[in-house]
């Protein structure tokens, strides 16, 4: 009885997505990355390891068992009645695995350069659906491969190390760049119709390519330094800290503008200080210097001014991110940006703002928060 059960559930099930075949794939992917948005909090913890390193191994196996099905590898088997469900799998995978950057990310400051890599993904994810015809499917299967290859590399490295530089970021790529030729040659010499629907050389280059742009993207700094992430960025009339509490005094913006804490204009006291305070995230255990640089537009020349560097540590390990300000005195009116950056001087986030000194206004809606 059980076992009919059973049989009718999968016939109907197969019924089911064989129908919807045209848009099974992206319901899938979608499915991914839904499942890890809901699941996953932070990097360093165990239940996110295990799923994250578990989806890697599980796209890695399903590639495989995927492109040898059309050599009737799995002829016979009992893999046979599951194979036409390896692509589903397989854009299953590569939902969750694309979500966790952005889930890790979102909540960084700087928007526009954490986004960098996932709308990459994004392109090539819609080419893999909508290119089918043109281009062979291999080569992007294994183009998003490897990009999101490099970008859990990227994350996990440094979380094990407890530590992430330059020479980490380079060391990610490269492991990510040998799993994935290793792939790409085992395939290729046990299947006689990947070799016959693709070249090597060509989908090696293709992997090179995207290997390189990556590392341009991240020398131009386009890559947000990974894992670190910063929680929150506010601009203040005064920072105190009580019982490893800091309590913050700023003004706060309409109720509507619900995705920024502070108000852009600062009225400022031209006798008191503006201080920049900012929450990181980081893994348990790393240790990383981290610097706020204060900017300031100069409207004459149309360019960005450096006014001060200031620096302090961080030490991961704590849910609301490590905290840490800094502040000025003697600031001129107009434009300004504070950038939470690391010693590379990668973006972790951006503080705006515009410095106002009118002795008529008073500071908008001022108010109290700890963090």
């Amino acid at each position: 009885m059980k076992r009919t059960l059973v049989k009718f559930r999968n016939s109907a099930f197969r019924k089911t997505i064989r129908k919807h075949e045209k848009y099974a794939p992206i319901i899938f992917f979608v499915l991914g990355f839904v499942f890890d948005s809901l699941t996953l909090g932070r990097i360093d913890r165990l239940y996110d390891l295990v799923v994250l390193c578990l989806h890697m191994t599980s796209l890695t196996i399903t590639l495989y068992l995927y492109n040898l099905a059309d050599d009737g590898k799995w002829k016979n088997t009992v893999l046979e009645r599951y194979q036409e469900y390896l692509p589903l799998a397989i854009q299953f995978f590569f939902g969750g695995l694309s979500s966790a950057y952005v889930i890790y990310f979102s909540r960084s400051v700087s928007l526009s350069k954490t986004m960098a890599f996932f709308i990459i993904l994004v392109v090539l994810l819609l080419a893999n659906e909508l290119l089918k015809k043109r281009i062979s499917n291999k080569y992007l299967q294994f183009g998003v491969y490897f990009f999101i290859s490099f970008t859990f590399f990227a994350f996990m490295v440094p979380v094990f190390l407890r530590e992430m530089n330059t020479e980490i970021f380079l060391y990610s790529g490269v492991i990510s760049l040998v799993c994935t030729v290793l792939l790409i040659l085992i395939i290729y010499w046990l299947s006689p119709s990947t070799r016959a629907e693709v070249g090597l050389g060509k989908l090696l280059g293709l992997i090179l390519i995207i290997y390189a742009l990556i590392n341009i993207f991240y020398l131009f700094r386009l890559i947000p330094p990974v894992p670190l992430a910063m929680d929150r960025g506010v601009v203040a009339h005064h920072i105190s800290l009580k019982d490893n509490t800091y309590v913050v005094t700023y003004e706060r913006d309409e109720w509507y503008v619900f995705w920024r804490d502070h108000r852009l204009k600062f009225i400022h006291d031209p006798d008191g200080k503006v201080y920049a305070f900012s929450s990181i995230f980081a893994p348990t255990d790393l240790k990383k210097s981290v610097f706020h640089r204060w900017k300031w537009f100069n409207q004459r020349t149309g360019e960005w001014e450096i006014v001060e560097d200031i620096g302090y540590e961080i030490t991961g390990g704590r849910d609301g991110g490590y905290r840490g300000y800094t502040y000025k005195s003697n600031v001129k009116e107009g434009i300004w940006k504070v950038e939470v950056i690391t010693e590379e001087e990668l973006v972790l986030g951006v503080i705006n703002f515009e410095i106002v000194m009118d002795p008529s206004l008073e500071p908008h809606r001022l108010v109290q928060k700890k963090f």
